[in-house]
This record gives structure tokens, sequence and C-alpha cells, in this order.
């Protein structure tokens, strides 16, 4: 199937497919020969709790099941994603051509991705962490990160923009988008999560409520938004769905513990 070079063409096959999946919002601010979304829990062949589009790698419950819901996923892609073994870290691997043959061997051990070449296509998995897409406002590269609240304290976020600065994009050019995550109403921390990032930024506490002894609701998305706006990043957008609590739509590990996997991919088309 021939792919179009429009991030129009995209939404629009998407759309007729009748997926309910998500775009960037990202309008004109970022070349439109950028490729992005990020898929629910429909469209797949998966059963059960893990009903129906689980992407989870093999060794979290994967199946033949999983590697048809991929198969499905890469028919609106330019190439199979370059998955990773995510730690809940911050590394971040370059793509390149000799870097994308060695994943397809032996997942990168990582948590992002970035690419300047045309055609490979960064992919992270979550079901409650926060996914992040991030975009060259020219499309000249692009970067996925997957950010729980360990990774996110330990600076994956800012580790991808330094890593996007590398091939050339500095933080001022980035359009970066929030996937779908776990909201401020449901994702409740004890103190260990509050001390991780307050010990860095005293005023990350904005973003704690206290809801009982020893226990906050945490806004990932507001500790997100904060750190990529220290680190130089103008434009964030999404930010707006709740994993645990919009269960017709998104896997969630904090509600169900046997949970799939949403993805979220981004690539160049040229």
């Amino acid at each position: 199937m021939t792919v179009q070079p429009s991030r129009t063409a995209l939404a629009e096959r998407i759309a007729r497919a009748g997926h309910d999946w998500l775009a960037p919002d990202w309008g004109a601010w970022c070349d439109a020969s950028v490729g992005a979304f990020a898929t629910t829990r429909h469209g797949g062949v998966s059963s059960g709790a893990r009903a129906s589009l689980d992407l989870a790698l093999a060794g979290d419950g994967g199946s033949a099941a999983r590697d048809e819901n991929l198969r499905r996923v890469a028919m609106f892609l330019p190439a199979p994603p370059v998955l990773l073994r995510q730690v809940h870290g911050r590394d971040v691997i370059t793509l390149d051509r000799g870097s994308v043959a060695a994943a397809r061997v032996a997942l990168p051990v990582a948590d992002a991705a970035v690419t300047a070449v045309p055609g490979v296509v960064c992919a992270v998995l979550a079901a409650d962490c926060l996914p992040v897409l991030f975009a060259d406002r020219d499309g000249r590269a692009v970067g996925a990160a997957h950010a729980g609240w360990r990774g996110l304290a330990a600076g994956v976020l800012e580790a991808t923009v330094a890593a996007l600065a590398q091939l050339g994009v500095p933080a001022s050019r980035l359009a970066v988008w929030l996937g779908p995550a776990i909201g401020p109403a449901a994702f409740e921390v004890g103190v260990d999560v509050v001390s991780a990032f307050c010990a860095q930024d005293a005023a990350a506490a904005s973003a704690f409520v206290a809801c009982s002894a020893g226990k906050w609701r945490a806004d990932l998305y507001a500790l997100a938004r904060r750190r990529l706006a220290a680190a130089g990043v103008a434009r964030a957008s999404g930010g707006t769905h709740c994993t645990f609590s919009e269960g017709d739509r998104f896997f969630s590990f904090r509600r169900d513990r046997e949970a799939g996997r949403q993805g979220a991919f981004i690539w160049r088309y040229r």
C-alpha cells in the first residue's frame, strides 16, 4: 500500500478505516511532512482484558494477536516501527540506518528515540505512562519518549530534547505533543514521587494535590510541561485524556493490572 506523504492524508486514511486513534493537534505549527498518531485500545484482534489493539511486547503478555495488531498499525506507517525495551529510564537512542538494522535483531534498551532519517518510525508503548512526541517545525527530525513518573523525574524529556539538538534542532523549534496518560484526578502517589520532583524543582509542588494522609494526586501532564518549558520548549499541546477514567477507549495498568499497551508513532515522510 502506498503511503501518501501528508499528515492530512494520514488522518483521512485513519478516519476512513473507522479508527478512533489520536493525532497531534499541531496545525500549521509543524510541517505537514511529519506523520504521527497514537492508538487507542480499538482496532485489533486481542481478546479478554487486552481487547482489542494490544501492542505489548512479547515478554509483556504479547502473542500472535499482538503480531496481527502490529501488522494492522503498520498499514498506516511508512515502515515497521522501531520498538524499544523500555525500562523507565532516561536513555535515548538516535536511529540511523545502522541502528535501525540492529534494532530489528535486538530491541534497544531505551525510553526514547530520535531520528533525522525519512521513513524511520520512532515508537513508544504505554498504558498510563505518558507518551510524548517531538517534531521539528520544519520536519527535519522527530522523536518519541516514554515518560512514566520515574523516567520523567530522571530527565527523559530533557534528554530527548538534547538528542534532537544534536541533530540540529534546538528546543525553540520543537512542537511537542503529550499523548494519552493517567490524568490528575486518578494518579495517586506517595511522598517518594513528590520528593523526586520537588527536590529538583520546588515549584513542582503545584502539580500535586494532597488527597489523604501521605497521598497526593499527581498531574503528570503539568509535570511534563514544566520540564519541557525549562528545557526551552515553547510549544506543548495535547494532555487532555485520562487512560484510567476513559476505560472504554484506553488500556490502563493501574486500573486493570492485566492491561494491553497503546502505541505512539512519529516519522518523517521526506
